[in-house]
């Protein structure tokens, strides 16, 4: 009989259930057991494609095309396994699969009630992940915070499996412990008040995880097991640290891994060896003593005052992996690419970074200016890695500067241009027609075949990879040969060799272009194959002087 385990948010959003919950995965992972993790979200969107990156953060594909919630990822890089569509889902689906079936007959005539119509349909797809993912501990981190009306139904259905199988489900509550800098004490009734908030909805938790800005004392810790009706051992201290690769560590540090298997009434199914490899990626991380510096060009940046760096959370962390492979640590700088179309003179701020990245996006904001950024660090042999539309829009500055195409563009900016080097896929026309964006893009993992004179197949060791996608819009076949006759490699190509996959300028130190997002692949010991070529050209680039 499987285990499950629901993680829950307190008190506020953004304190780390991801994170936690991917966490808890690896140490019981580390225990012998099959792991995998499900998301639950509260939206109505069916998945998370439509979402505004800026508002929601990155979307995260999945090997088999799911548009997911960046948490996906998290899960990927901690438990170093594919997480696929059935361990997704939003109320929108979740009403969707309801509905269809109702029409369908499949209730007998019943009358359908959100309740318990929707938690068993949830109920159902908890079990149907878990025995696809053959796991014998799935944990389940519920979206939202506890006493938003959005996530009940999700609380319900956690409820529900509880007074079935008492002795299976676990209940962690992840919270937060402020220290309000005019009281300078560390308060702890917000949790007190989501522990009973958590009450209301008919579940008392097993585990409360408490983030704050410092480790937890005995004090605290005893105030929240007395208030909170949990024995003291179960209040686990989580406080900031520097690298989310830790968490696990500090989990153990607690001994949390032997809390929940003793809930569970489990023991480890092999002799526990210590999260070695964890310990060994931290002595590398902070062993690192030099700096490398990256700018990112892009234009989801930007919420009100703050830089939201969510929206490339994947970009970021495959930056990180490849540096720490490396030895050195990254210092990422934001460059908005609309600054360069209103000052061209701020092009010369690029010759300051090892490397280059323009990532994945979509819209005609910002374009020229990243083509602009796209054009300097070619011409000055600045290490580049393009991803998605950094490939696209990379094509498209060597056909205007190098082709002698000047009006070379992409559909995506002006779907009647002349020179549309990128263009629409055939399947998607009518999509775009009728306004139909939900799910109609080339998703998820794809094979290539790489050209073995290219850098990406020095790169990867192996002429055929799969990598995962997630636009509409391909390089045209039309200019190939042109491209082709002014030195631009077509590097990577479908195996029908119908579409490209990847772009490189040979002559250059290093100046890749990926039609398919590579980031997404990344994990944290070993890197990607691309981020490792691109830090290694960025860090021969930094020897100049920069590093």
């Amino acid at each position: 009989m499987a285990k499950f385990i629901f993680v829950v948010g307190g008190v506020m959003s953004g304190v780390g259930k991801g994170v936690a919950t991917a966490s808890i995965g690896a140490i019981l992972k580390a225990k012998g057991f099959e792991v995998s993790a499900i998301k639950m979200d509260p939206y109505i969107n069916v998945d998370a494609g439509t979402m505004n990156p800026t508002e929601h953060g990155e979307v995260f594909v999945t090997d088999d095309g799911d548009e997911t919630d960046q948490d996906i990822g998290n899960y990927e890089r901690f438990l170093d396994t594919n997480i696929c569509a059935t361990n997704y889902m939003t109320t929108g689906r979740v009403y969707q699969s309801v509905i269809s079936k109702e029409r369908n007959l499949q209730y007998d005539g019943k009358c359908v009630e959100v309740v318990p119509h929707i938690p068993y349909e949830i109920i159902d797809r908890v079990q149907q992940a878990t025995k696809e993912t053959e796991s014998e501990i799935m944990i389940i981190e519920i979206g939202g915070t506890v006493g938003e009306y959005q996530n009940l139904l999700f609380l319900e259905a956690a409820r529900m499996m509880k007074l079935k199988n008492t002795n299976d489900v676990a209940f962690v509550l992840v919270t937060y412990l402020p220290i309000p800098s005019k009281v300078g004490e560390m308060k702890t009734k917000p949790t007190q008040y989501a522990i009973r908030t958590l009450n209301s909805a008919g579940i008392q938790p097993d585990f409360v995880l408490c983030r704050s800005e410092v480790s937890l004392d005995e004090v605290r810790k005893r105030k929240i097991a007395t208030n909170g009706s949990l024995p003291f051992d179960n209040i686990i201290s989580a406080p900031d640290i520097d690298y989310i690769y830790e968490v696990p560590i500090n989990f153990e540090k607690e001994h949390f891994s032997n809390k929940i298997l003793k809930k569970f009434g489990l023991e480890s199914k092999e002799e526990y060896a210590g999260l070695n490899e964890w310990e060994e990626l931290m002595k590398r991380i902070k062993s690192s003593d030099k700096s490398l510096k990256i700018g990112i060009v892009g234009k989801y940046f930007n919420i009100g005052d703050f830089v939201l760096s969510d929206s490339y959370i994947s970009v970021i962390e495959a930056i990180k992996h490849a540096c720490w492979m490396h030895g050195v640590k990254p210092d990422i700088d934001w460059l908005g690419s609309e600054d360069y179309e209103e000052n061209s003179n701020r092009l010369e701020e690029l010759k300051k970074y090892a490397g280059v990245i323009v990532p994945g996006g979509f819209g005609t904001r910002g374009i020229e200016g990243k083509i602009k950024a796209i054009q300097f660090v070619r011409e000055n042999k600045i290490p580049y890695f393009g991803l998605c539309y950094g490939m696209q829009l990379a094509t498209i500055e060597f056909a205007r500067n190098v082709c002698g195409l000047t009006n070379a563009t992409t559909c995506e900016m002006d779907e009647n241009a002349e020179t549309k080097v990128i263009d629409i896929m055939p399947e998607q026309i009518e999509n775009i027609k009728e306004h139909n964006y939900g799910s109609t893009m080339r998703l998820g993992a794809y094979p290539c075949v790489l050209n073995k004179n290219s850098k990406s197949f020095k790169a990867y060791g192996i002429e055929d990879i799969s990598e995962r996608h997630r636009h509409r819009y391909e390089l045209n076949n039309d200019y190939r040969g042109i491209l082709e006759q002014n030195g631009l490699l077509l590097a990577g190509e479908s195996p029908d060799r119908k579409l490209v996959e990847i772009i490189e300028v040979p002559d250059h130190p290093f100046f890749i272009g990926t039609q398919f997002h590579p980031e997404f692949k990344s994990r944290p010991f070993t890197g990607h194959p691309l981020f490792n070529a691109f830090i290694k050209a960025s860090m021969e680039n930094a020897e100049k002087g920069m590093l």
